[in-house]
C-alpha cells in the first residue's frame, strides 16, 4: 500500500513511539511490550512495507520501572493508584504523538499499558478535531475515579479523555489532559467485560459499543461499518485513530497480557479489523497495548503474543494476504 493510500499523510513515514510503562495497572512486564516487538522484527518488517521509520523513545524503561515502584503505596489520589506516575508519562507520550504528526509522520504507539492513550488520543485529537477514535479491547476503560474498585488507571483513559472526572476532580497531574473527547466520536468493539459503573456511563451517554455478541450476531465487517458509521455519520469518512488492546484478541490466540476475558476475537477477526481501516485510507494513529511477557507460562506464549501485536501493526499499516 503505497503513501497516496493514506489520505492525511503525503508521504509514508512513521514513528515508533515506544511507551514501557506498567504503572496504570499492578502486574510487571508489560512495560517489556515495545522492546520485544521491536526484537521480533516489527520495524524492519513495516519498512519493507515501503515506511520510512523513526523510532522515538521519550521514556527510559528501567528509570521507569523503578520510579514505579517507588510511587507504589504512596501515590494516590482518592482510590486511583500512581495518577503522579501516570499523568507525568502519558505527557510525555502526548508530546512524542504531537511531534510525529508534526512531521507529518504517522504515529505508532507501543505500550505499555493502556493508560498511555490518554496521551496518545489526546495529541491525535489536537491535530484531527474531528477524529474518531475505535477503541478496540474487552474492556471499556471508561471507569472514573469514582467508580473504579481496582484504582488501576490503565481502566480509566476514556474517562479521561472525555473529562468525565471534571476539573474539581482530576489529579493535579493529569489536569493536562484536555478531556476534549465527545461521546459520539468513540466507538468500542469487542467488549465482554463490563463494569456495571462502565455500562451505565455508556448508556447514559449513548456511546456507540460493539460487544462480542455484535461481532457474533453481524460478523466483524459489519461490525466495523457499523463503528465507523457511528463517528463519522454519512459514509463512514473521516480520520479514525485505533487505540488496540491486544486483550481484543481471545487468549487462546493471545495468551499473554494481564487481563484476559475468554470468547473474544479469533485471530484473523482481529487483522481482519486492521485490514479493514487500512483499506479506508482514513487511519491517523494507532495504539499497540497490554502485550506482557511476564505472564506468559512458557516461550510459545510469548512468541505468540507477541507476534500478533506485530501483525497488528503491519495490517493496520498497508500488509495484505495477497
Amino acid at each position: 500500500m503505497d503513501s497516496s493510500s493514506y489520505t492525511y499523510f503525503k508521504e509514508q513515514k512513521l514513528s515508533i513511539i515506544c511507551a514501557p510503562f506498567c504503572g496504570g495497572q499492578g502486574k510487571p512486564g508489560v512495560e517489556k511490550g515495545p522492546r520485544y516487538m521491536l526484537k521480533n522484527g516489527l520495524e524492519t518488517d513495516l519498512k519493507e512495507l515501503g515506511w520510512t521509520t523513526k523510532i522515538d523513545e521519550p521514556l527510559d524503561e528501567k528509570e521507569l520501572l523503578e520510579k514505579t515502584k517507588i510511587h507504589d503505596g504512596i501515590d494516590f489520589y482518592k482510590n486511583a493508584k500512581r495518577p503522579s506516575l501516570v499523568g507525568e508519562t502519558s505527557q510525555k507520550i502526548y508530546q512524542s504523538v504531537k511531534d510525529a504528526l508534526a512531521e507529518d509522520r504517522f504515529p505508532l504507539t507501543l505500550g505499555g499499558d493502556h493508560s498511555i492513550a490518554i496521551g496518545t488520543v489526546s495529541a491525535v485529537i489536537d491535530k484531527f478535531p474531528d477524529v474518531g477514535l475505535l477503541w478496540i479491547d474487552a474492556h471499556a476503560d471508561i471507569n472514573t475515579l469514582e467508580s473504579t474498585d481496582s484504582g488501576n488507571l490503565h481502566g480509566c483513559p476514556v474517562s479521561f479523555l472525555m473529562g468525565l472526572n471534571g476539573p474539581e476532580n482530576t489529579p493535579d497531574a493529569l489536569k493536562w489532559c484536555p478531556g476534549s473527547l465527545k461521546p459520539s466520536k468513540i466507538a468500542y468493539i469487542g467488549l465482554r467485560d463490563v463494569d456495571a459503573a462502565e455500562k451505565k456511563i455508556i448508556k447514559d451517554m449513548g456511546i456507540s459499543a460493539f460487544s462480542m455478541y455484535h461481532v457474533d450476531k453481524y460478523g466483524i465487517n459489519k461490525v466495523i461499518e457499523m463503528a465507523l458509521e457511528a463517528i463519522h455519520p454519512g459514509g463512514g469518512n473521516g480520520p479514525v485513530m485505533c487505540s488496540y488492546d491486544v486483550d481484543a484478541v481471545d487468549p487462546l490466540f493471545v495468551p499473554a497480557t494481564g487481563t484476559p476475558v475468554r470468547g473474544g476475537l479469533t485471530l484473523r477477526e482481529s487483522l481482519f479489523l486492521v485490514e479493514r481501516l487500512a483499506e479506508t485510507g482514513n487511519l491517523v494513529g494507532l495504539d499497540i497495548v497490554e502485550c506482557n511477557p511476564n505472564l506468559a507460562v512458557d516461550d510459545i506464549h510469548v512468541a505468540n503474543t507477541i507476534s500478533a501485536g506485530c501483525a497488528i501493526a503491519r495490517c493496520a499499516l498497508g500488509e495484505t494476504l495477497l
